[in-house]
């Protein structure tokens, strides 16, 4: 019974492949392999969407869409949100198949249907984590440059550059592709566009949404608005504050380093302790 279904499942889903790969082809060309590798199987997944008539529009869908928006940009979010359903859509498939296959050489009881619930919940949630990692890596990312990029910043504006001068200074002198650059790129980009300065600087701060960031960015939009002259020592100071909480957190990312290798220690003295003991143990024993 179980090799018919797998035979069935197997043969419906290579079906659905031939049908929807020249159909998604140009939806799916500008994913990334290494984040999607299964990037030529999620038409597959886009096919079914669409055959359900799936609408995207629950809760979960709506806090996946704020995420995808800050992560990719709220242009391209309901874009990466099927693409996100699709690529989960293909992982049941696989895990499906593959729990199918134990079955053949294991006993169908009770443990092996909870392992297997277990696993397909495993393979749903992991879309949920590995999102979580990225934000998580973009917003310690973004805290960690900031300083750096607020204190050129504030020299040159000292020095007599403009705001927008020395942020263009300071963006086009880097050589880290980091998130929080990317996001100061798009902002001189946008006013070379032709976007206003103020809305530039806004958006910045909306796509970066850190408390820092934004103290930083209404400091500037008033500066535009009003006009302040004391916006250069204005900007030392949050500098000082910044380099503060980046000190703090390179001390708290060191503590929870040394918390990590509390367990491997404990297990290499305990795994020490057993070799230099069990000769000892064993000739007591003989005696």
């Amino acid at each position: 019974m179980l090799i018919i279904f797998i035979t069935l499942l197997i043969i419906l889903t290579t079906v659905i492949y031939l049908m929807s790969k020249t159909k998604y082809n140009k939806t799916i060309y500008a994913l990334d392999k290494k984040e999607y590798p299964l990037k030529q199987l999620i038409p597959i997944g886009l096919y079914i969407l669409d055959l359900l008539n799936y609408k995207y529009l629950t809760g979960h869908d709506r806090k996946l869409l704020m995420k995808f928006s800050e992560l990719k940009g709220a242009k391209n979010s309901w874009y990466y949100l099927k693409i996100h359903w699709a690529n989960r859509i293909i992982l049941l498939i696989i895990g499906l198949i593959f729990i199918l296959l134990v079955g053949l050489i294991t006993n169908i009881d009770i443990a092996y249907c909870f392992y297997s619930i277990c696993f397909l919940a495993v393979i749903i949630a992991s879309g949920e984590w590995e999102l979580e990692r990225q934000l998580k890596k973009r917003h310690f990312s973004i805290k960690w440059d900031f300083p750096e990029f607020l204190n050129k910043v504030a020299v040159l504006v000292n020095a007599g550059l403009t705001v927008y001068k020395a942020w263009e200074k300071t963006v086009k002198e880097n050589r880290s592709p980091s998130y929080f650059y990317k996001e100061a790129e798009i902002v001189i980009k946008e006013i070379e566009a032709g976007k206003s300065e103020l809305r530039a600087y806004e958006d910045f701060a909306r796509r970066c949404r850190t408390a820092e960031v934004a103290r930083f960015v209404t400091i500037i939009i008033q500066n535009i608005r009003k006009g302040n002259e004391e916006l250069s020592s204005i900007l030392r100071v949050l500098s000082a504050e910044s380099w503060e909480m980046r000190k703090n957190t390179a001390k708290r990312l060191g503590e929870e380093a040394s918390a990590k290798m509390v367990l491997p220690m404990t297990i290499m003295f305990i795994a020490i302790v057993l070799i230099v003991s069990t000769p000892a143990i064993l000739s007591i024993i003989k005696m």
